[in-house]
């Protein structure tokens, strides 16, 4: 799945830079960066939401393995046959739910920060398009927007990376097939 996300991420930096190029004159195509901007921040909107539907879920999937072991209720949820000594499993999935926490919090502000402002890009090229707007606003919060999207691609690429792991360690952990959730 973290490999999933990566290209449907280096597929939204492919598209968003397409658009910047266009917008400057940098590249000529038939259409304008208008045209590409719509589907560009479509995809944009597509690959945060996989994203950061990724961290939840698998934050929460640790989280509630955590309270299944440490409430020592419905082990039979986890386990075919409960050991007798939770204490390993515990120690291991209570370093499972710091990564997968910390994951999602070095992740999702970023997300959300790229959404909200690339929302007011494309609300102010729009408004800078029917003379509402100056041109350097809404420049300034593209520049704004490239800059959330860089350091949220380089999080999101590494916290993807660590995540797999993380998670592949933990189904391993309890013999949980990689192709289940």
């Amino acid at each position: 799945m973290a490999y999933l996300l990566r290209s449907l991420i280096v597929l939204m930096i492919t598209g968003i830079f397409l658009t910047v190029a266009l917008a400057f004159g940098w590249l000529e195509l038939k259409f304008s960066h208008i045209q590409l901007a719509i589907p560009a921040f479509i995809f944009t909107i597509f690959a945060q939401a996989f994203v950061m539907f990724y961290f939840i879920g698998v934050s929460r999937l640790v989280d509630n393995v955590a309270m299944i072991l440490t409430s020592k209720s419905n082990l039979h949820e986890i386990f075919d046959t409960p050991p007798a000594d939770l204490s390993p499993y515990i120690t291991k999935v209570r370093q499972y739910v710091a990564d997968t926490t910390r994951s999602k919090r070095q992740t999702i502000p970023w997300t959300m920060m790229m959404l909200i402002l690339g929302m007011l890009a494309f609300l102010l090229g729009g408004a800078h398009d029917t003379g509402l707007v100056a041109q350097q606003i809404h420049t300034g919060v593209v520049y704004g927007f490239l800059a959330a999207m860089m350091i949220g691609f380089v999080r999101q690429w590494y916290y993807l990376g660590k995540t797999h792991h993380t998670l592949r360690s933990f189904k391993a952990l309890f013999s949980i097939p990689d192709d289940s959730m």
